[in-house]
């Protein structure tokens, strides 16, 4: 871990890549080629080492890792909902951390949604989750656009790369330069990783948009997971709901609303390797 410069990279990962524009013949082989991604070929589930942080990255085109995380959080990130969303389930599920390490199959990189979708079938098949849905009112942020407008630019990429979403920590500050992304990815993205209630996408932008968010994040973010920031460090950042609408002309409200939580009814230690 250097304090001087990259610490973490947290949650919501996506590594952008351009692909080719293939047209005729040539596009639909590539189409038809392309793996369903159901599950992973194999995969290793360990205890995770006593460190702090957490992700979930692509390592490569076809190795797919998650990091520190506990099974609660795991559930969280393959449904897209904050941990608060989600009820039930033995003790260990908050409290027992694990590294995944698995294979992607075919000759493309998964996108993230193909991804997550591996990850509930790993969920199923290695830890015999089983679940309900509930619907639930909780308080949550509605993210809108903020009184002065919107500051988004629209995304200088190809239409048809990936998005990407990388939140890094530094030793005084958090940044999140994103590219190629939607509202609904970037409100999905603080849902399941930063905050710690859900967010809803209520801008009513659409559209890819490229920007970079700088804060000073605080203990509620993140589940409170972050290394602690430098002792002795003061941050010239703002805070994450001042960055918001000072950088990218959104708002983040406080208020209430419906939620389909996810309530565990079964759930069993990983099987073996």
């Amino acid at each position: 871990m250097n304090s001087a410069g990259l610490i973490v990279k947290h949650y919501a990962t996506v590594c952008g890549i351009s692909l080719l524009c293939l047209h005729g013949a040539a596009f639909s082989q590539a189409q038809s080629a392309r793996p369903a991604f159901e599950a992973f070929e194999v995969a290793a589930i360990k205890p995770a080492a006593p460190e702090p942080g957490r992700y979930i990255k692509m390592q490569s085109a076809h190795q797919f890792y998650a990091k520190g995380y506990t099974l609660k959080l795991l559930v969280g990130a393959a449904y897209n909902l904050s941990a608060q969303a989600i009820s039930g389930g033995p003790s260990w599920i908050e409290s027992e951390r694990y590294d995944i390490l698995a294979s992607t199959p075919g000759t493309v990189r998964p996108t993230l949604d193909e991804q997550m979708a591996m990850l509930r079938a790993l969920l199923a098949d290695r830890f015999k989750l089983g679940f309900h849905r509930e619907p639930k009112e909780f308080a949550i942020f509605s993210l809108t656009v903020a009184k002065g407008g919107s500051k988004l630019k629209d995304s200088a990429g190809p239409v048809d790369a990936l998005p990407e979403l990388t939140n890094t920590v530094y030793a005084d500050h958090l940044t999140l330069p994103a590219r190629n992304a939607t509202m609904a990815q970037f409100a999905a993205m603080l849902n399941r990783a930063v905050l710690d209630r859900p967010v809803i996408d209520n801008t009513g932008l659409t559209g890819r948009f490229d920007f970079d968010l700088e804060w000073t994040p605080d203990e509620s973010q993140f589940g409170g997971q972050l290394p602690r920031m430098a002792t002795g460090l003061e941050s010239a950042r703002p805070d994450l709901t001042t960055a918001l609408q000072q950088q990218l002309g959104l708002r983040l409200q406080a208020t209430r609303g419906p939620v389909q939580t996810i309530v565990i009814d079964r759930v069993e230690h990983p099987s073996a390797n």
